[in-house]
């Protein structure tokens, strides 16, 4: 078999998603190309882009592109932290989930049942590390909420986001978005399908004149630029509409005191998603799409990124 088929091998009998990409995953966080022996794996820290995908590019012959990250983690970086064969940010657990610095490496545990496949112990020692880590599929069940609805907020503090879509779109603005398109700004607002004012910097939005009472109708992220004095209001659709004429309206009435740039964001979960409601978004805003977190869509024509 070839490295990417032993490695579907091993994800086949730990429970996992056993496609080309958690194979391939897998080998990077092994550091094994095509010719290593499955008893040379080596345990190394690395980053996403320069590493995992970058090992994969070079060894593999493909051409993954920057793009692609979100893919990785969604398909197959998320499901082994949850399996316990990875270990998320382990030179330096304090990072925080949307750090530049994040970074995986395998388990210290999990490398050494990795050397042993293809030898007469690999049977013994795959049963007893599932044995250790429990039913894997039950864990990767009951652990994939809680990981992909904790937000780590600017005080340190960590809440838990309902489940559903639009949280997890929200969630997405904040780890991937901000980090991206707005580096070096702070989370003023987050709502919830659950608890409309989940997070809010009371006095950041006192500052900006940004009115926060029951009746206030926020956007359901707010994000504050301090060097360019850029606000991003980010309307996150997975059920409700976009930033359409009438929205930014409202908003323009409701901040109409705020001394801050205004920049206008639709956050949708998917292409899809986009596709929907793009006839109603209203020119002069911005359309950020998860699943391709390092690209924008701007609908102003002449215009980038930056308040009007």
């Amino acid at each position: 078999m070839s490295k990417v088929d032993e490695a579907r091998e091993i994800l086949k009998q730990l429970g996992l998603p056993k496609t080309e990409l958690a194979a391939l995953t897998l080998l990077a966080l092994c550091g094994l190309k095509e010719r290593d022996k499955w008893k040379n794996a080596t345990r190394k820290s690395l980053g996403l882009s320069k590493g995992i995908m970058a090992f994969v590019n070079e060894n593999y012959g493909k051409s993954y592109a920057p793009n692609t990250r979100e893919t990785f983690r969604k398909n197959a970086l998320h499901e082994f932290v949850l399996a316990g064969i990875v270990d998320y940010n382990p030179d330096n657990p304090t990072l925080s989930i949307n750090s530049p610095s994040a970074h995986y490496a395998i388990s210290s545990y999990f490398v050494q049942v990795v050397k042993s496949f293809g030898t007469d112990k690999w049977e013994k020692e795959i049963d007893l590390f599932n044995t250790r880590q429990g039913r894997i599929n039950e864990v990767t069940r009951k652990g994939k909420e809680i990981f992909q609805s904790s937000l780590i907020l600017p005080n340190g503090e960590e809440v838990k986001l309902s489940a559903g879509q639009h949280n997890e779109t929200q969630l997405a603005v904040v780890n991937e978005f901000l980090p991206f398109f707005a580096p070096g700004s702070v989370l003023l607002y987050i709502g919830d399908t659950a608890d409309k004012n989940l997070y809010m910097d009371k006095d950041g939005l006192h500052k900006l004149n940004i009115p926060i009472n029951i009746h206030s109708k926020l956007p359901d992220v707010i994000i504050f630029d301090p060097q360019k004095n850029w606000l991003f209001l980010v309307e996150v659709v997975a059920s409700h509409g976009p930033m359409s004429l009438k929205r930014i309206k409202e908003l323009n009435a409701l901040l109409d005191k705020c001394p801050a740039g205004k920049i206008y964001v639709t956050a949708f979960p998917d292409l899809k998603e986009f596709k929907k409601h793009s006839q109603n978004i209203a020119w002069d805003t911005e359309v950020w799409i998860a699943e391709m977190p390092e690209h924008m869509i701007h609908f102003n024509g002449d215009r980038f990124l930056g308040p009007r």
